[in-house]
């Protein structure tokens, strides 16, 4: 049965369609039906054939396509179905495709016949207008030509005469047909001509007209210029370079690219590179010279910028401005070191090194060539031989020391530590401290000043060793153990009346001394003299006297930690003590406490076993002192005096001298009864009087008015003498030598003298000297002062008891040396009691070694010491099985 054919007919110049169907679709298909035909709107959609380039639009069939008839239908017939329900999808506007749905029952089911009555049919649209189709070379052609022509407007700086947008949807069209990499090598090829036209050959007709830092600034200028154009040929091309060269390992990127065919056409050429370089080393050394008119150090950020752009910033610049820069470091070196001394030559290399740094983070330079730059200066300036015998130089640095250039030594300590060569400071540093110790130690018209230049000079070592030298350790062993060298050498002198006892033992007792008898008025006297301590410390000082002293103590006590031999600071201590406490001149009880308990924690407690003792002894005498004036008020007794007597033991205090006085009567009971009453109370037990510290009170009725005066014993004897005088009455010299049994012996003629020295011509003079003079002589004569006034009741002349005389000095230091001698003479016999048989070598050595901590020994002593014991057979001579010399104790 023949199956209508669908016709195409014209009507009024527009295409109507009609389409014939069997009844026999389901709802969903005639949906499915309905959906396409809305999707294939376009006039392709309805062609009975695939179009070449494109998928096929042809529906599947399941019957065989129906044979067309050779006769149209009319209109009426083509739209006429035997069903009534029609769709008409043009709203009877335009020719409409019709489709006929049949209604199916509900729950009817679809009869599987697959005869040709029913399933879809073809659809098959007459005279369609066919899509002309165009020739892809050329279309490739066409694109290929905009786009030479945007990219030659695009190199000579002219307006592009297509589109960005029309030239992108080229570029991406030609990649996506298969045609990226012609297209490429297209655009590399128009880039390198152009750049060789544009930029390269420009450049090279203007060389010979500019100089270096001129040609820079022009290659620097094509440089902005291109990288501007290439932006622009990278936006056209921007397809190409992230869909087909990003996945072409082999290729570089269009910015990648670029800059390769800049370096090589322009940077890389003969002409230009060697002067390119020259000119950022030029403007280079024009900053460093400080030659305004030349440099710009703005130009030079930019040219270095390029190079690190054109990835010739190691390969090419970099060793050039090394070469040029150790070159003017050279020469900087050699004539600041000839023309600066060490300070201005220190701070000018630092400065130059400073500068250099700040340049390089400035102008953006790798840090490899900031890290190279460094490594010459510190070559040049520090590490090479002259340089650093010029930085370590013994004399230079000690100069600096002395002048206290803190800021110089901190500079220099940091150039040094730059090389590692810190430890190298050392040597100067202990020349110094070792040459200057010595000088102040050693130095006999201002030995009373010793320890406080020595605590001026340690706390300024220290203040350096802090600010300068940041606290380096081998630095600060190398202070203490100069400081601990200088003040323990032995060296015979007057200072020490021939012996090597070291001067700053006794220095520093009679430092202690001065604290704890004048208190913060002694102190802060002694710093004005000498300038140590500041205004700052003065007044805080001033409102706490105890925390002054405290420090003050402290500070002494530094200095006596370098002190080997103690023995020299016991026997002045000592003897400095019993006079504050028997004259009563301690200005607090604490202080002194406090000071006993610091050399107890520094030196052990048989150290202070004696000092402790004295201070027990007085406290014992202050208790017998009562108990005697009890037993006076128990008998009834009132004495015309009021007696006071120190009971000391003789083991713990010093030895004094027993100097012959005739006292007073009525002294002299009052004595006799005292020593009565203690012998009563502690029998076996024998009293010596020592008159050489004893002081008294005396009321003086004088011309001008009543006086108390405090005076030594012996002052107080010789004025006794003037009682019954007239004023006019004069006294020879013998009278008063016979009076007071002074100066009936040599040794204490001289006692008789400074005695009537003291009252006659020092400060409160209450004798008169005839003739005048500040010497007293054995012809002279004395005589109450008749014109002696002084505005307090109150006077001190006992001054003179309270100092110490040069032939205690001398005692002292000819003590200690000899009791120096007898502990190493005690050492050399354990020795030898140990060890039987010893060389000499090894004695000597041993010896050292046992008597360290008491002081530093001579080797000439040692030997004198082994003759000594040699001669009251101790030991005595052998020789060993080599020849060497030897020793055998003998029992």
């Amino acid at each position: 049965m023949p199956q209508p054919k669908p016709s195409c007919e014209r009507n009024g110049g527009k295409p109507r369609v009609r389409k014939s169907e069997e009844a026999t679709s389901t709802p969903h298909s005639s949906q499915r039906s309905l959906q396409e035909s809305f999707r294939s709107s376009s006039p392709q959609a309805y062609t009975s054939g695939p179009v070449e380039g494109s998928p096929s639009k042809r529906l599947k069939l399941s019957h065989p396509p129906l044979e067309q008839s050779s006769s149209a239908l009319a209109a009426s017939e083509m739209y006429n179905f035997s069903q009534p329900n029609h769709i008409d999808l043009t709203n009877g506007n335009a020719p409409a495709m019709v489709t006929t749905v049949q209604k199916r029952p509900i729950g009817m089911v679809r009869s599987s016949d697959t005869s040709a009555d029913s399933g879809p049919k073809k659809l098959i649209v007459k005279n369609l207008r066919k899509t002309p189709r165009s020739d892809p070379e050329k279309y490739y052609n066409h694109i290929v030509s905009q786009l030479d022509a945007a990219i030659s407007a695009i190199l000579i700086n002219e307006k592009v005469p297509y589109s960005n947008e029309e030239l992108y949807r080229g570029a991406e069209n030609l990649c996506r047909q298969g045609r990226a990499a012609p297209l490429f090598n297209m655009l590399c090829e128009k880039c390198r001509q152009g750049i060789s036209s544009q930029f390269a050959k420009p450049l090279v007709a203007q060389s010979s007209l500019k100089n270096d830092p001129g040609l820079l600034r022009a290659v620097i200028e094509a440089w902005d210029a291109w990288n501007a154009r290439l932006k622009i040929i990278r936006s056209i091309f921007f397809f190409l370079d992230r869909s087909y060269l990003l996945h072409s390992p082999s290729l570089p990127s269009i910015e990648e690219m670029g800059t390769n065919e800049f370096r090589d056409q322009v940077f890389s050429h003969p002409a230009l590179q060697p002067r390119i370089l020259n000119g950022a080393c030029d403007l280079m050394a024009a900053d460093r010279h400080g030659n305004s008119a030349e440099h710009d150090n703005d130009l030079l950020r930019k040219a270095i910028k390029m190079f690190h752009s054109l990835s010739v910033y190691t390969s090419a610049f970099e060793p050039e401005l090394l070469g040029r820069s150790s070159s003017y470091f050279a020469s900087w070196s050699d004539e600041k070191a000839e023309t600066l001394d060490l300070a201005d030559y220190i701070m000018e290399s630092q400065r130059l090194i400073d500068v250099e740094l700040r340049r390089c983070d400035a102008l953006g330079l790798d840090s490899t060539t900031r890290k190279s730059l460094e490594t010459y200066l510190e070559d040049l300036l520090i590490d090479q031989g002259d340089r650093q015998r010029l930085l370590l130089s013994t004399t230079g640095v000690s100069r600096l020391l002395e002048a206290d250039r803190r800021d110089v030594l901190k500079t220099l300590y940091n150039l040094l530590r730059r090389r590692d060569l810190c430890e190298k400071l050392r040597p100067p540093f202990e020349a110094y401290i070792s040459d200057q110790g010595s000088r102040i130690v050693f130095d006999e018209a201002r030995e009373q000043e010793m320890v406080v230049r020595l605590l001026d000079f340690k706390k300024k070592l220290d203040m350096i060793w802090e600010h300068s030298f940041s606290i380096h350790e081998g630095l600060g062993h190398s202070l203490r153990e100069a400081f601990e060298a200088f003040i323990n050498k032995p060296q015979r002198s007057n200072m020490t009346w021939g012996t090597d006892n070291p001067k700053p033992g006794e220095m520093i007792a009679k430092h202690v001394d001065m604290i704890l008898k004048g208190g913060v008025k002694a102190i802060h006297t002694n710093t004005a003299t000498t300038k140590a301590v500041d205004n700052e410390e003065a007044e805080a000082s001033s409102d706490d006297g105890d925390a002054e002293i405290n420090k003050q103590l402290d500070n002494v006590l530094e200095l006596f930690r370098f002190v080997h031999g103690k023995a020299v600071f016991e026997a002045f201590y000592k003897r400095d003590l019993a006079r504050r406490l028997l004259l009563n001149r301690s200005a607090s009880a604490d202080a002194e406490k406090s000071m006993l308990t610091r050399l107890k924690s520094e030196c052990g407690a048989g150290f202070t076993h004696n000092l402790e003792q004295m201070f027990k002894d007085m406290e014992l005498a202050r208790e017998e002192v009562s108990s005697y004036k009890s037993m006076l008020e128990e008998r009834g007794s009132r004495p015309g005096i009021d007696l006071n007597v120190s009971v000391l033991s003789a083991s713990a205090w010093p030895s004094y001298p027993d100097v012959p006085l005739i006292i007073p009567r009525e002294v002299q009971q009052q004595a006799s009864v005292f020593e009565q009453h203690y012998k009563a109370k502690h029998t076996g037990r024998k009293l010596t009087w020592k008159h050489s510290l004893a002081h008294c009170q005396l009321k003086a009725n004088l011309p001008k008015g009543s006086k108390e005066l405090v005076v030594s014993s012996y002052q107080a004897v010789v004025l006794l003498i003037f009682k019954d005088k007239s004023l006019n009455d004069g006294v020879s010299y013998g009278h008063i030598q016979a009076a007071t049994g002074l100066g009936e012996s040599i040794p204490y003629d001289v006692e008789l003298k400074r005695t009537l020295q003291s009252l006659a011509c020092a400060k409160y003079r209450v004798l008169s000297k005839t003739p005048r003079g500040k010497e007293v002589e054995t012809s002279d004569t004395f005589s109450i002062n008749a014109n002696f006034t002084d505005p307090k009741y109150r006077i001190k002349i006992n001054q003179i008891q309270a100092k110490e005389t040069k032939e205690e000095n001398k005692e002292t230091h000819e003590r200690v040396a000899a009791d120096r001698a007898y502990e190493t003479q005690a050492a050399i016999v354990r020795i030898m009691k140990a060890r039987k048989m010893i060389t000499h070598v090894d004695l000597v050595a041993e010896v050292f070694t046992a008597t360290k901590n008491r002081g530093v020994l001579d080797a000439a002593d040692i030997k004198k010491n082994i003759e000594k014991l040699i001669e009251k057979e101790y030991m005595e001579r052998e020789e060993t099985e080599d020849g060497a010399n030897a020793y055998s104790y003998l029992a």
